[in-house]
């Protein structure tokens, strides 16, 4: 009762229901693009490699992000926003033009700047709804976003091979476009009251280390990061066990498809409930809980038993994005507007570029040990990091 009445407040808020709209439209258009964009250099290339470069190319940008987060504190957000979604409806439509090999240069530059934008795009975001949305509704309005990212990862892949399948690459590039279109509409409908920035004092290296520095000095932010950091890159050494898994349920490789639709059920479901678990619990319990969740579940997943890889799929689902909402919450809450968006670029970084590290050394490590001793390995370092979350005293931090 609780939950449905949280969601349901979150869905009447004006401004909470129109940045939540803005978050589905553009993840749906980004879940299909990020699929179809390797499809489509596979068709015309044959090379595994050359397919794999669009994800590095899309995530590339993210190493800047303290740097790329200070565009987000320079100008009002919500205008911000709005440029940088017309901006991409623009580049995506040259890709159109991309028919052969030749071509490439020209998509992997406009997913590099893709990236690029998304991080100025989600940090901007980011300190808007801080501004937008009521702060009591912060905990819900992550839950609910987090339910969404995760619901457009599910529909949007189909949809997306679907969309290639009839038109080609240019057809996802155009519903792209028109994805962000939209959340432009959005974006100007919403109701919210920006003072202009001050002009920025010293270099880009100076108010980039601003940001860095209140993330460091904060007793309940920098807990919260390094938590969170450490999660992904196990998160992503045991990402890299999926096909060892599957290969010991005597699955063919299509059976992590099906691993994956369960994680992302585990991950809608907690998205609806992290609102109230972050009221009751706090920001560091909610997030270590979620941790020792995950710890269990990579653990089990050693165990080649069908119905215990479902159970652990879902809970890996469910224990994961709790340190993610749990940390943009604290983010939000704890950080002055002025610095909200270098902050938000410079904690995404840190939390999220080990996952990247994690999959690459689990792919490495996977071949030369027994998986069932990796899982384990990473179980216990997530139960350590839980540990460690809960065995520090949280002291205030100051509030925006």
């Amino acid at each position: 009762m609780t939950t449905t009445w949280t969601v349901a407040r979150v869905v009447r808020d004006r401004n909470a229901g129109l940045c939540l709209t803005g978050v589905v439209v553009s993840g749906f258009g980004t879940s299909a693009l990020w699929l179809a964009s390797g499809v489509w250099v596979k068709d015309l290339t044959g090379s595994d490699g050359l397919a794999a470069l669009c994800l590095l190319a899309m995530w590339a940008p993210t190493l800047a992000g303290p740097l790329l987060g200070t565009l987000a504190d320079r100008v009002r957000r919500r205008p911000l926003l709005i440029g940088t979604s017309l901006l991409m409806a623009v580049l995506l439509l040259g890709l159109c033009t991309v028919d052969s090999p030749r071509g490439l240069w020209l998509l992997y530059a406009v997913l590099f700047v893709y990236g690029a934008v998304g991080v100025v795009h989600d940090a901007a975001e980011s300190a808007l709804i801080a501004t937008a949305v009521d702060r009591s509704l912060l905990g819900d309005f992550n839950g609910l976003r987090m339910t969404a990212d995760e619901g457009m990862k599910l529909l949007a892949p189909p949809a997306g091979a679907g969309l290639y399948a009839a038109y080609g690459g240019a057809g996802v590039a155009v519903l792209d476009s028109v994805t962000f279109l939209l959340a432009t509409v959005v974006y100007a409908f919403l109701r919210v009251r920006e003072d202009r920035p001050e002009p920025p004092k010293g270099g880009a290296r100076g108010r980039t280390a601003e940001g860095v520095r209140h993330l460091w000095a904060h007793p309940v932010l920098r807990p919260l990061v390094l938590a969170g950091g450490a999660t992904m890159l196990c998160a992503g050494v045991s990402g890299a066990m999926v096909y060892a898994v599957v290969d010991a349920l005597g699955h063919s490789p299509a059976y992590a498809g099906v691993l994956y639709a369960v994680q992302g059920a585990g991950s809608v479901l907690v998205g609806l409930l992290s609102g109230p678990a972050l009221r009751r619990l706090g920001a560091r319990r909610f997030a270590a809980s979620g941790i020792a969740v995950l710890a269990v579940a990579v653990a089990l997943r050693a165990v080649p038993d069908d119905p215990t890889a479902w159970a652990c799929s879902a809970a890996i689902g469910a224990g994961l994005p709790a340190v993610l909402i749990a940390t943009l919450t604290a983010v939000q809450q704890e950080t002055p507007g002025p610095l909200l968006g270098r902050v938000t670029a410079t904690a995404d970084t840190l939390v999220y570029t080990p996952n990247v590290l994690g999959l690459a050394a689990g792919a490495a490590l996977v071949e030369l040990l027994d998986h069932r001793l990796l899982l384990a390995t990473a179980g216990c370092a997530l139960t350590a990091t839980a540990t460690t979350l809960l065995g520090r005293p949280t002291t205030a931090g100051p509030h925006p």
